[in-house]
């Protein structure tokens, strides 16, 4: 089975992997470039950050699946669930504040709240919910990790938004609601 750490990425990139024979996180960089082009009719640019997150982000994946071994039991695979998700949130919050660009779901989401006036959570829900469904028809597998990550992860953002984006750097109103 796959490391605990797999759990962040999401299935659909895992789907990817499985079609390719690529790295988990060489998937997430190629797949990170497209995703930008999904930007422009939201009005999102990409930032130095939209570069370091694709990435940091992937070449961490790749380095983490080798080195973090998988959780045995059912409570330890537990918090390593929910601490992924709180740890992601609580990145994505400080790293969305530095208003230095948005990773590429991170600017879909963004993009998708400035535009149509979603809520972050709202957002960012859509996305993982979306990329979800085309992972599993890619071939990868659906858990209760990765529901719990796609139903979670957007209103865990938003309330790591309202702690380090009090200046509402990331929303042009300032109102993450």
């Amino acid at each position: 089975p796959a490391p605990a750490a797999a759990n962040a990425p999401s299935r659909f990139h895992q789907g990817i992997a499985l079609l390719t024979g690529l790295q988990l996180g060489t998937v997430s960089i190629l797949v990170g470039i497209p995703v930008l082009a999904a930007w422009y009719p939201l009005g999102e640019r990409p930032g130095v950050g939209t570069i370091l997150n694709i990435a940091i982000i992937g070449t961490a994946t790749n380095v983490a699946m080798d080195l973090i071994p998988a959780a045995g039991e059912l409570p330890v695979q537990v918090v390593m669930m929910l601490a992924g998700v709180g740890t992601i949130a609580i990145g994505s919050g400080l790293y969305l504040a530095s208003d230095l660009g948005p990773g590429p779901r991170d600017g879909l989401m963004t993009g998708l709240h400035l535009r149509f006036g979603w809520s972050i959570r709202r957002a960012r829900t859509g996305i993982e919910l979306s990329v979800l469904i085309l992972g599993f028809l890619a071939g990868g597998t659906i858990g209760i990790g990765t529901i719990v990550f796609a139903l979670g992860i957007g209103p865990a953002v938003q309330v790591a938004l309202r702690v380090f984006d009090r200046e509402g750097r990331v929303s042009a109103s300032g109102s993450l609601s």
